[in-house]
């Protein structure tokens, strides 16, 4: 094998991936708080064999799949008129404790168990400034949250929402399609801003992925063709030298 099939075929490897994270991507479209993965591709040299040294050496360029990484731009705000349905206008991520820990969402699209937990749609406890489950007693039927994350019943003030971010949110780890599992310690968001029965789209461009998924099915359509010409042009001229050895 050439290095021609080499370069094409760390290429196909490289769309293979792309049209993963794509794919998943429009999978995803229509789930509240969803951020859109994105491909990190790099080129890296190679010099040609027995070709250091020589004056306008040619080298050789190789794809390489360096990372995925997630886009944390916030979505389009949508009015439900829900009112345990929740959005983060700006920076921050809803705290929900799962049975692998706390978690961190944009989803906020909850709702209130029979014994007054709010949860989210896995059932998971939404987490107050205190990191303690948020509970609604089940008698207190009106339920108002400030911008701030304050829940007001009739009764009066009974806790606050939990906001919180890190300093890096590339370090956070997708775990499933909402959830993110922090790698580093998180703290307070500074200036919170919620919207009571709003929910924050994805932030995946449909019609963007849509063409992006196309040129790459496209892309490696066109390497995969020109891989098999190259291996039944290799192949052929094999067949010959064997049948003649004199050409």
């Amino acid at each position: 094998m050439d290095n021609t099939t080499y370069i094409a075929l760390s290429r196909i490897d490289a769309l293979s991936r792309a049209l993963d994270v794509t794919a998943n991507n429009l999978a995803n479209a229509n789930v509240d708080g969803f951020k859109a993965s994105k491909e990190l591709f790099s080129q890296y040299l190679v010099k040609q064999k027995d070709a250091q040294g020589v004056p306008g050496s040619k080298e050789e360029s190789f794809s390489q799949d360096q990372a995925t990484y997630q886009d944390h731009l916030q979505g389009e705000l949508r009015q439900t008129g829900n009112m345990t349905d929740f959005a983060i206008n700006n920076e921050g991520y809803f705290a929900v404790r799962t049975t692998q820990g706390v978690r961190l969402t944009r989803n906020g699209q909850f709702h209130r168990r029979m014994d007054g937990t709010i949860v989210d749609g896995s059932g998971n406890p939404l987490l107050d400034t205190n990191g303690r489950n948020l509970v609604i007693q089940p008698q207190e039927d009106i339920l108002s949250v400030a911008s701030d994350g304050t829940i007001s019943t009739q009764d009066g003030a009974i806790g606050s929402i939990g906001l919180v971010t890190v300093d890096n949110v590339n370090t956070l780890v997708p775990e499933g399609s909402y959830l993110l599992r922090p790698t580093t310690q998180t703290h307070p968001v500074a200036n919170r801003e919620i919207r009571q029965g709003m929910l924050e789209s994805s932030n995946v461009n449909t019609v963007a992925e849509t063409t992006r998924l196309i040129e790459i099915q496209r892309e490696h359509d066109l390497i995969f063709q020109l891989v098999q010409t190259e291996s039944t042009r290799r192949t052929n001229a094999i067949d010959k030298i064997a049948t003649d050895p004199s050409s």
